[in-house]
C-alpha cells in the first residue's frame, strides 16, 4: 500500500530538483522588483527569442553529463553550422531549407566524429571536445573566410523570429496562443496523473490528492500567466513551438527508452552497466551524434535569430549549457539530472543575462556573476553528496 508526503518530505526527499524552482522563483522576482519593465510581455517575448539556444544546448548536453562526460565543443559547432547555412543560402542562393538540412548533416558528422574517439578510441570527452572546440572554430573561419555573411531570406529568418498570432482572432491578446498553451496545460496533468497511478500501482510514496492538485494548479497558473503575456504581445514564437516539440520527443527519451535508462545507468556505474549488458561504446557514441544534431538546431535558431553568421558567433555557449545542467541539479560524477531541471537551469541562465542586461550592467560582471552561480552550483552539488553520504 502506498503512502503520502508532506511538502516537507518531498522538499528534504528531493532537494537537488525542489531547490532549483524555488531558485529560478526568487531570481525572477528580484529582477521584477529592481526593474518592473522585466515581466512585461515585450521583455518575456524577447527572453524567449534570445535564449531559447541555451535550452535547445541543455537538453542535448543533459544526457553528455549524464554519462560523466562533458562537451566543450558546442559553442564552435553552433557557428560552424550556422555558418555553412550562410554560405549555402547567403552566399551561393540555395533555398532556405537546403541551409537547414546543411546544418544538421553538418552536425550530425561533427557528433559522430567527437563519439567515435570518445566511444571507440577512448580518449576522454574533455579532451576530444576541446580540441573540437578549436578544430571547429577555426572551421568556421575558413568557411566564412573570415568575414560576416547577412542577410537571410525572410522564411529562414522567421525560424527564430517568426510569431503565430491572429490565426484565431482576439481583443488586445492571441487566442491562439492561450489555446496552445492550454492544451499543453492539459497535457502536463494528464501526464502527472497517468505517473501518480503507476506509483501507487508499484506501493510508491507518493504526495498526498490536495497537494498533488496544488502543485497542477500553482504551474497551471503560471504557465497561463505567461501565455497570457505573450499573447498580448507578438503571439506564440516559432521557435516555442521548436522548443516544445523537442522537450516532448527528449523527455521520453530520457524516461521511457531503453537508451534513456541505459546513459542514466552508464554515468551511475560505468563497470556494473557494462556487465549487465549494456553496450557503452554504443550508447556513448550516440550521445555524442545527438549532442551534434542539437548544435545544429542551435546553430540555425541562433543564425537566424541574428540574421546572419559570424565567425565568432556562439562564443561561451557551453559555458551556458554546462552550466545549465549543474544549475538544474545534474551530478559532475554522471547519473543524476532531469530534463525538467536543466530547462529551469537554462532559464536561471536566462534570466540572470536578461536582466542583468536590463540593469545595465557590463559585459564582465555578467560572466563573472555566471561563473559565481556555476560554482555554486557545483559546490552545492558536493555538499548533497556528502549530506546523502
Amino acid at each position: 500500500m502506498s503512502t503520502t508526503k508532506s511538502l516537507g518530505e518531498m522538499f528534504k526527499g528531493n532537494i537537488r530538483q525542489s531547490g532549483i524552482f524555488f531558485a529560478f522563483l526568487a531570481i525572477a522576482v528580484l529582477f521584477a522588483v529592481l526593474n518592473p519593465s522585466f515581466l512585461s510581455p515585450g521583455n518575456l517575448t524577447n527572453i524567449v527569442l534570445q535564449y531559447s539556444y541555451i535550452l535547445v544546448l541543455a537538453i542535448g548536453m543533459l544526457f553528455v553529463i549524464l554519462l560523466g562526460q562533458i562537451d566543450l565543443s558546442v559553442g564552435s559547432v553552433v557557428a560552424v553550422t550556422g555558418a555553412l547555412s550562410a554560405v549555402l543560402v547567403i552566399k551561393n542562393g540555395m533555398p532556405w531549407w537546403v541551409g537547414v538540412i546543411a546544418a544538421i548533416v553538418l552536425g550530425l558528422i561533427i557528433g559522430a566524429w567527437q563519439g567515435f574517439w570518445v566511444a571507440y578510441v577512448g580518449i576522454p570527452g574533455f579532451i576530444v571536445t576541446l580540441a573540437g572546440m578549436l578544430l571547429f572554430r577555426g572551421l568556421t573561419f575558413q568557411v566564412l573566410e573570415n568575414v560576416s555573411l547577412s542577410p537571410f531570406p525572410k522564411a529562414y529568418y522567421n525560424i527564430a523570429n517568426g510569431f503565430f498570432n491572429g490565426l484565431l482572432g482576439g481583443m488586445g491578446f492571441d487566442v491562439f496562443t492561450l489555446v496552445i498553451f492550454g492544451i499543453g496545460v492539459l497535457g502536463f496533468a494528464y501526464q502527472q496523473f497517468r505517473s501518480r497511478k503507476a506509483r501507487i500501482a508499484y506501493n510508491q510514496a507518493v504526495e498526498s490528492m490536495a497537494l498533488f492538485i496544488g502543485k497542477i494548479v500553482v504551474i497551471a497558473a503560471f504557465v497561463m500567466w505567461f501565455a497570457f503575456q505573450l499573447s498580448r504581445s507578438r503571439g506564440l514564437p516559432f521557435v516555442l513551438i521548436i522548443l516544445a516539440i523537442l522537450v516532448l520527443i527528449y523527455g521520453m527519451l530520457a524516461n521511457s527508452t531503453v537508451f534513456g535508462r541505459d546513459v542514466y545507468a552508464i554515468g551511475g556505474n560505468i563497470s556494473a552497466a557494462a556487465l549487465s549488458g549494456i553496450n557503452v561504446k554504443s550508447v556513448t557514441f550516440w550521445t555524442y551524434v545527438n549532442m551534434g544534431f542539437l548544435s545544429a538546431i542551435a546553430g540555425i535558431i541562433y543564425s537566424a535569430r541574428m540574421n546572419g553568421a559570424q565567425p565568432s558567433a556562439g562564443n561561451m555557449f557551453e559555458l551556458d549549457a554546462i552550466a545549465a545542467c549543474f544549475i538544474g541539479g545534474a551530478s559532475t560524477t554522471g547519473g543524476i539530472g532531469k530534463l525538467s531541471g536543466a530547462l529551469v537551469g537554462g532559464l536561471i541562465m536566462a534570466v540572470m543575462s536578461n536582466g542583468m542586461q536590463l540593469m545595465g550592467a557590463s559585459t564582465s560582471t555578467q560572466q563573472m556573476v555566471k561563473g559565481l552561480v556555476l560554482l555554486l552550483a557545483v559546490a552545492f552539488d558536493v555538499w548533497n553528496k556528502r549530506r546523502a553520504g
